[in-house]
């Protein structure tokens, strides 16, 4: 029993790394968390990538110096420092789409290494450009969008300078149906939008709208 145990417990510390670098992708990235067996297969992906980079720099680094005969027991600390510069990395490559980039260029794919058609248009564009948020009860309101919901179910989005905007796209001095003016910002609940514009700061419509 007791060998059984102790098994279980190297094979737990073999795959920990794995689990943590997944753990570190998923928790600074948008891409939502798959199902169980799902996350068990990238983790076993990620403990395959980084046991095997661990383990020939933990050689090149210690395999060379016999005055240290216990630096081995340090291999187990070691695979999970790796293991979060691996998620890390990961992490990089996804947010700043490096991957999907330059296959892009190639023609091989159309894809991009965001989670959504929503997350790539305002990575993209969400940090040049106001918004105009098409609101439920056909109200629209134009602003800044500081924060914006990763997913478009949830969340809300912080728009600063927040303005209401009438038919005529000229937006509203301030009045008692524009209580946003002179408010820094403004919540707005991502359900409540149905549709989003995005108006480039040099453009006419944004010097009209200001």
């Amino acid at each position: 029993m007791n060998w059984a145990n102790s098994e279980i417990v190297a094979s737990l510390i073999f795959l920990l790394p794995g689990f943590i670098a997944a753990a570190v992708f998923y928790s600074l990235t948008s891409h939502p968390k798959p199902g169980a067996f799902d996350r068990v297969v990238v983790a076993l992906i990620f403990t395959l990538i980084g046991q095997t980079i661990s383990e020939f720099l933990f050689q090149e680094t210690f395999g060379f110096q016999p005055a240290y005969p216990d630096i081995q027991s340090w291999q187990d600390v070691f695979s999970i420092v790796v293991a979060v510069c691996l998620g890390l990395l990961a992490t990089t490559i996804t947010n700043s789409d490096w991957l999907h980039a330059p296959l892009r260029y190639l023609r091989i794919t159309r894809e991009n290494s965001y989670p959504s058609e929503w997350f790539s248009a305002f990575t993209s564009q969400g940090d040049s450009c106001f918004v105009v948020l098409h609101l439920k009860g056909e109200r629209r309101l134009y602003g800044y969008a500081e924060e914006w919901p990763s997913d478009p179910s949830i969340g809300h989005f912080r728009v600063a300078a927040a303005k209401w905007l009438r038919d005529d796209d000229v937006a509203e001095e301030r009045n008692e149906e524009n209580p946003f003016s002179g408010i820094v910002s403004v919540l707005i609940p991502a359900k409540e939008v149905i549709m989003v514009e995005f108006v480039p700061m040099n453009s006419e419509k944004a010097e009209e709208i200001d």
